[in-house]
């Protein structure tokens, strides 16, 4: 046990060149740190993302994770420097985007704290979480089409079912950065904060949100992502299934109970 413990600090504060991780209770917190490069989303960066947060999923006494950047930069970017040599065959081949799957698949609730740049693909990774605390200097957008391409990490698909066809029509084509308020009014973001208080903001409803039962989290988390998926018919069937699945877990006895009798539930995720 000893070592499986070592093993686990050294993986997650020894191994990572371009992101930090700490844990508070049931919080999990990742930085992202390229501060060289207003932390641009290199492949090695994403790589280790990946890795961090499949270990928090993994991770039973974590029940909610924050992902962050710095003050200045959620993050700035991919790193054109990377892809700016490639042609067609060779990008495809390498098919770095594949690792975002892994972040997207990921179970357990993710809240972005985003303040100062999340452009490109800083945007897509904020979009690719499940909800979005912007603090007031935050800037969004998706500018690939000036440099000659297009969103590839979900921006074309995360913005349009977050603000709509024109809109994201509109943002997409243009290229131009909005602000976090504009971000708030379109539906992109919960909720706008001061800068001071953004890391704040986001724990105090990861927390809140990690008193709940951790296996209805997963299964709504789900099913609210398969909405986006799935005609309304096909929807309804899936959350009415995840529904009853619940019935056989120990957390629903104890919610349920704890509701009649009139006190705070206490879940085990069993």
């Amino acid at each position: 046990m000893a070592v499986k413990l070592k093993e686990e600090k050294e993986m997650s504060t020894l191994t990572y060149k371009n992101i930090k991780c700490e844990t508070e209770g049931p919080l999990a917190i990742v930085t992202l740190n390229r501060p060289q490069a207003l932390n641009a989303l290199s492949t090695e960066l994403m790589s280790e993302l990946a890795v961090a947060l499949e270990g928090y999923d993994a991770d039973e006494k974590v029940r909610v994770i924050i992902l962050t950047g710095s003050e200045r930069a959620f993050a700035a970017g991919a790193d054109i420097k990377e892809m700016c040599d490639e042609d067609a065959i060779s990008i495809a081949a390498k098919d770095n985007l594949a690792v975002w799957d892994k972040v997207k698949f990921i179970k357990k609730p993710i809240i972005a704290a985003v303040s100062g740049f999340a452009l490109g693909g800083g945007c897509e990774l904020a979009m690719t979480c499940d909800m979005i605390i912007a603090s007031e200097t935050a800037q969004f957008g998706q500018p690939e089409i000036n440099i000659g391409v297009m969103p590839g990490a979900g921006g074309t698909q995360r913005l349009t079912a977050a603000v709509g066809k024109y809109k994201a029509m509109e943002l997409i084509l243009s290229g131009r950065p909005f602000t976090a308020a504009e971000a708030l009014s379109m539906g992109l973001v919960n909720k706008v904060v001061p800068a001071e208080l953004l890391l704040d903001e986001a724990k105090a409803l990861a927390k809140e949100i990690a008193k709940k039962s951790p296996l209805a989290l997963r299964a709504a988390k789900e099913a609210i992502l398969k909405s986006l998926e799935l005609s309304m018919n096909e929807g309804l069937t899936f959350e009415r299934k995840a529904f009853y699945s619940l019935f056989a877990s120990q957390d629903q006895k104890e919610g349920m109970k704890a509701f009649m009798e009139k006190r705070q539930a206490t879940f085990t995720g069993r």
